[in-house]
């Protein structure tokens, strides 16, 4: 029986965190693990997946598919010396890629989902461009990388937040009214109360009963899985109870956390010299924390729900002991 395709768009609410270097080796992980994957470049206006995978940057990507509908989208696939791993390029020299047409946007969506592979995934833009919101929301989970640098953390959260107010626009369209209350809350001045995606839909309630309850159904059908990168030590997870707080309290949303990655001078090594880091360094405790996400991807990605199936604190703790004792006291890098 042929297994489904899994889509997973990575995502970041800001540069600098390591989303493009994490995509990239969670490719080869998968890979490794003996799965017919799938890395697609959509950090359009920013295309450099090739340098993380070490692909040549010498093949036609979306930008000319885009420009030209030439070669056909299935074919902009090219072999990446990684056995099970293919790779379709961005094509970083188009200008004003980043700023595609909804119609645009409409096309890759429908040409993603016919790629035959078990995993293939998506190397979004950073921040909130409609695109990036777009092709983040193409699948219930998708990956959000973030460090726990403050503004990264914000950044995050501000992603998620015009990530589920889109979802909640896109639905009020069905209903004038609705779609109208929606734009002008989110007109409110500064000063106001805040608006969240209760009070967004309780607006829509005013109007519309069953569409409120359609739009509850949407948002909750959304989960995304965080992934924290350039962690020092486990105690930083101890944020996660103010963090899903939050995401409630503002989005009515809850979140997965799904792997940390620790800190890593390998990467900044492997950056530099534009080596493959999961390749070039396999035993570094960036490249083992990334394959075991990639592990984690393959036993738990289809769980509707992580609660009480992985706790992330406890592995976490096990594996900064494991890493620890292996590479003593004083081992901190660059990060992913």
């Amino acid at each position: 029986m042929e297994t489904a395709t899994t889509i997973i768009p990575i995502a970041s609410g800001k540069g600098g965190v390591g989303k493009t270097l994490f995509a990239a080796n969670l490719c080869i992980a998968l890979a490794r693990l003996g799965h017919d994957t799938v890395a697609v470049d959509m950090d359009f206006g920013g295309s450099n997946l090739y340098t993380c995978l070490g692909v040549p940057n010498k093949y036609p990507g979306i930008g000319e598919f885009l420009k030209t509908g030439k070669p056909a989208f299935q074919n902009l696939m090219v072999p990446t010396g990684i056995p099970n791993l293919r790779f379709i390029p961005g094509e970083g020299r188009t200008p004003f890629l980043a700023n595609i047409s909804h119609e645009q946007r409409l096309v890759l969506v429908q040409e993603i989902k016919k790629i035959k592979a078990r995993y293939v995934v998506l190397d979004l833009g950073a921040g909130t461009t409609f695109s990036t919101l777009n092709f983040f929301g193409m699948v219930a989970k998708g990956v959000m990388i973030t460090t726990f640098e403050t503004p990264a953390i914000m950044n995050f959260v501000m992603f998620l937040r015009n990530f589920i107010f889109r979802v909640i626009s896109g639905v009020a369209r069905k209903d004038k009214k609705c779609f109208d209350s929606v734009v002008s809350a989110f007109e409110r001045s500064i000063t106001d109360a805040s608006v969240t995606a209760n009070t967004l839909i309780l607006e829509i309630e005013k109007h519309n009963r069953p569409l409120a309850d359609l739009v509850r159904k949407t948002c909750a059908g959304y989960r995304p899985r965080i992934v924290f990168n350039m962690g020092d030590h486990p105690h930083e997870l101890a944020i996660l109870d103010k963090l899903q707080s939050t995401l409630w309290q503002g989005l009515s949303m809850e979140a997965d956390y799904f792997g940390f990655v620790f800190h890593d001078e390998a990467v900044r090594r492997s950056a530099k010299n534009r080596e493959v880091l999961i390749t070039r360094y396999p035993d570094s405790p960036a490249s083992k924390g990334i394959a075991r996400i990639a592990q984690r991807v393959v036993r738990l990605w289809d769980e509707p729900s992580l609660e009480g199936r992985f706790d992330l604190m406890e592995n976490t703790k096990l594996e900064f002991r494991h890493w620890k004792s292996a590479s003593g006291p004083e081992t901190r890098g660059a990060g992913v």
